[in-house]
């Protein structure tokens, strides 16, 4: 992954961002950048090491950030201590970035009932309750949510097994377009990104698969993988007051993959 070593810009000075699965690779991405763009970060976790290692990296790099770790958002009650922890350290909230999510894949055959609403849970769930707990926090001072999507929710991927995910992430881009409507009465924008392959390591496992690498890449016009950093960089975009008239757009970080 490309680390940012320097601030690119102070856009985000100031505003106070949660990011939840702060501890995963896109998430840390984002945290990172975020920080270094100024933003006060809010962090979360359900494992406590990775949300612990994102904020020594965050703190160590002179960024400013306070975590929660160990907590399921799946649970509205973890959403409601998110939320405070930001309102108390911090006394506000500007964004919101939902990246947290989990997901089971597999093809219909296989697919179980519980393992389909479990990624509903994990995927759409999430979403909500989090949305719902700072809905009033973001509409003191407008603020920017920004939905994680997905190629998965445009198109089908023929190498990837994902019925669950696809559904999961189809609901995540319809609530994106209805809470922006909802949202122009408070001064909240609310956008989604729908990220293609990204190199995280939740895919290394499936791109040593060279069956599977291929297929996925021949769909990718840039012929390669996209990082981390990239997402996390769109994501700095929709925080920050460079988008204040950007609402109800889904953004694909795809590298052209949808686009043929």
């Amino acid at each position: 992954m490309v680390q940012l070593q320097s601030p690119i810009t102070d856009r985000l000075r100031g505003k106070v961002c949660i990011i939840t699965g702060s501890g995963g690779s896109i998430g840390r991405a984002a945290a990172e950048r975020f920080a270094s763009e100024g933003a006060q970060v809010v962090g979360c976790d359900v494992s406590a090491s990775a949300a612990e290692a994102t904020l020594k990296a965050v703190r160590s790099s002179g960024g400013t950030m306070v975590s929660l770790s160990g907590r399921d958002l799946r649970d509205p009650t973890a959403c409601d201590a998110l939320v405070e922890l930001s309102m108390e350290t911090f006394n506000r909230i500007d964004v919101v970035f939902n990246v947290a999510a989990s997901a089971h894949f597999d093809w219909l055959e296989h697919l179980s009932h519980s393992d389909f609403m479990a990624t509903l849970d994990g995927e759409v769930k999430i979403v909500f309750n989090l949305t719902k707990a700072a809905w009033p926090a973001l509409g003191r001072c407008g603020g920017s949510i920004i939905n994680m999507a997905s190629v998965s929710g445009w198109i089908g991927y023929e190498a990837l097994p994902g019925l669950a995910h696809s559904a999961g992430k189809g609901a995540v881009l319809a609530m994106t377009r209805h809470l922006a409507m909802e949202g122009r009465h408070h001064g909240i924008r609310v956008n989604s990104i729908s990220p293609g392959l990204i190199e995280t390591g939740a895919t290394q496992a499936l791109m040593n698969d060279p069956a599977f690498k291929m297929t996925m890449l021949r769909k990718i016009m840039l012929g390669r993988a996209g990082r981390p950093n990239e997402v996390a960089a769109v994501a700095a975009f929709l925080a920050s007051e460079d988008s204040s008239f950007v609402t109800a757009a889904d953004i694909r970080i795809d590298g052209g993959t949808t686009a043929w």
